[in-house]
């Protein structure tokens, strides 16, 4: 399973809603645990940036200020890692979280420093808050914390299981690539990673693999190779 020394998972927060749609499904946060406990245990580093669509999409009103908005996304990204941190402790790994701003007792601040240290006890690392700043995704703070911490690959588990050239819900007939580059997603408009994110990505060849979480054993089997998923190259 040591193909990769250090990985950087995200995980979305619908994925993480489960079947709730909002909020959590504890037993998607365990089953994500457990997968996670068998890379800690075999050797892998393991970061994890989530996203907070499962509590807040404050793009959708416009009666509120856009760096308001994001700021409470940050804060929704707060309370899922600080939710998956609990679920991953009860299964037995040890955990962090970090956060680009002071968020009291309840995580500490981000630092590449303070990350290696974590990661070398090894602890699974929460990567909370996004970037810190407004108009800039979880995805964007995902890829600058993979190339921060020198991961090896992005694993990006969301509710839809790969890359497809038009959207499945809508398009019975959408095809799913098997592999594709970071160059077409953006020249196709295929929407998996927003622009800042793809430029980060190509700028620092920093792959991807986008993958269902909600598959049997699908964070396991990605890193082993075996994946219905989709590989975006750098």
């Amino acid at each position: 399973m040591a193909k990769y020394k250090r990985i950087l998972l995200k995980l979305s927060g619908e994925a993480l809603a489960g079947p709730n749609k909002t909020g959590f499904d504890e037993a998607t946060c365990i089953g994500v645990a457990k997968q996670v406990k068998q890379l800690v245990d075999a050797g892998i580093e393991v970061g994890i940036v989530t996203g907070g669509g499962n509590f807040w999409r404050g793009r959708t009103s416009e009666n509120i200020d856009r760096t308001k908005a994001d700021q409470i996304g940050m804060l929704a990204t707060v309370m899922n890692c600080i939710y998956v941190s609990e679920i991953f402790r009860s299964v037995g790994i040890k955990t962090n979280v970090l956060t680009p701003f002071e968020c009291g007792s309840f995580t500490k601040l981000f630092s590449k420093d303070r990350a290696n240290k974590y990661f070398e006890k090894g602890m699974v690392v929460f990567f909370a808050g996004g970037t810190g700043h407004p108009y800039f995704s979880t995805d964007t703070a995902t890829v600058l914390r993979a190339i921060e911490i020198e991961a090896d690959v992005i694993l990006s588990a969301k509710s839809i299981d790969g890359v497809y050239d038009s959207d499945p819900a809508v398009n019975p007939d959408a095809k799913k690539f098997d592999e594709i580059s970071i160059e077409d997603v953006v020249n196709n408009r295929l929407g998996v990673i927003d622009l800042a994110a793809a430029v980060l990505c190509m700028e620092n060849h920093m792959p991807m693999m986008i993958f269902g979480l909600n598959e049997e054993n699908s964070i396991v089997n990605t890193v082993n190779g075996v994946t219905k998923g989709t590989l975006v190259t750098a």
